[in-house]
């Protein structure tokens, strides 16, 4: 990391930032033909490259959150801001604990210990499906495509307080055809912006990984969310459709909404992301624009190893050589206490 990015504990100017302040009720609070990319970038160019920086509008505020499974610790976040109508890639090493942090924030899963909110009121324990009422909605690793039901079926399940959930309602279709035709047209032209549209009447269990990545992310839309979380969102997807996927992804942003996403690829983290969050053993080592994280030795080490790359001294080389050679002299010793004793005579009685 540079010496000093910013002047340490600077405040972000970028709150000031023209059209910073100027909220509408479209998802993300952004008015129609603002350059969300640009607003989000502004909003994050001047702060410093700190773990638990404040942001300039926070729509996601994490305070104190740990989780352990028996004597590990998973998660231990003691601070983190998420800036509203950005992206925000989060990043780390395999059992980072990434998805574990996506499982509490969303009500997967409990914390032992802490807080978060959204837009300021506290989703603690709070169900998955109450949470994803209030606007944050996520996607998953391994897809969860209901296989046996149609695509357009699949679509449908994602939208929001159908009347025709209830059951004295349901036995009176005058209440509900008129939203489910709603519903069906929105689903078609969500279809048709994934170009799943043709693939409407298919079973989602016949669709390829890529195409159930876009059904999921489709579907995760039909409730109008205001934060969308997609864990590993490029997993196992075609390189043909990579680049479909990561256009919607840009495209959410666009729209308003505030993007969290896990990544592995960082091509594509430097691509798409406006700020990054680096995780190691549970805990946030590092926060800043994608430019920054390739400098930080932090994240380095965390990927690669500390001191991967640092060169033997003469005598370091010296040491490591003979601990080797006393390592192979005491295999040899062994092989040969071993070959001696099954070559012995056995000793008889006389």
């Amino acid at each position: 990391m540079p010496a000093d990015p910013t002047p340490h504990g600077a405040t972000a100017s970028g709150a000031g930032a023209p059209g910073a302040g100027d909220r509408s009720d479209a998802p993300g609070g952004f008015h129609s033909g603002d350059a969300p990319r640009r607003l989000a970038q502004a909003a994050l160019r001047d702060l410093p490259w700190e773990v638990g920086v404040a942001k300039p509008d926070p729509a996601v505020v994490v305070d104190g959150v740990t989780r352990t499974f028996g004597g590990l610790t998973a998660v231990s976040v003691d601070h983190l801001e998420i800036q509203r109508g950005g992206i925000t890639g989060l990043i780390g090493p395999n059992g980072a604990g990434k998805t574990t942090l996506f499982n509490l924030l969303t009500g997967f899963d409990q914390p032992d210990t802490g807080t978060w909110s959204f837009n300021g009121r506290s989703l603690g324990k709070m169900a998955p499906h109450e949470v994803a009422r209030l606007g944050v909605v996520r996607t998953f690793q391994l897809t969860k495509a209901l296989s046996r039901l149609t695509v357009l079926q699949n679509m449908l399940l994602g939208a929001q307080d159908q009347r025709g959930e209830s059951f004295f309602r349901a036995l009176v279709p005058g209440i509900w055809r008129g939203q489910e035709k709603a519903n069906t047209e929105k689903a078609m032209e969500l279809l048709h912006r994934f170009k799943l549209d043709t693939k409407k009447d298919d079973f989602a269990g016949t669709l390829s990984g890529g195409q159930r990545k876009l059904l999921e992310m489709a579907r995760a839309l039909m409730s109008d969310p205001h934060v969308v979380m997609l864990d590993e969102p490029m997993a196992g997807v075609n390189p043909a459709l990579t680049q479909s996927l990561l256009g919607h992804v840009k495209d959410l942003r666009e729209q308003g909404m505030t993007v969290i996403f896990v990544e592995h690829d960082m091509d594509v983290v430097r691509d798409i992301s406006d700020w990054v969050v680096v995780m190691a053993a549970g805990r946030i080592i590092a926060e800043g624009p994608p430019e920054s994280i390739s400098q930080n030795q932090a994240v380095v080490d965390a990927y690669l190893g500390a001191h991967h790359d640092a060169p033997l001294t003469v005598e370091e080389e010296d040491q490591v050589l003979a601990q080797a050679e006393q390592a192979i002299a005491r295999e040899e010793q062994t092989d040969g206490d071993v070959l001696s004793a099954d070559t012995r005579p056995e000793r008889t009685d006389r």
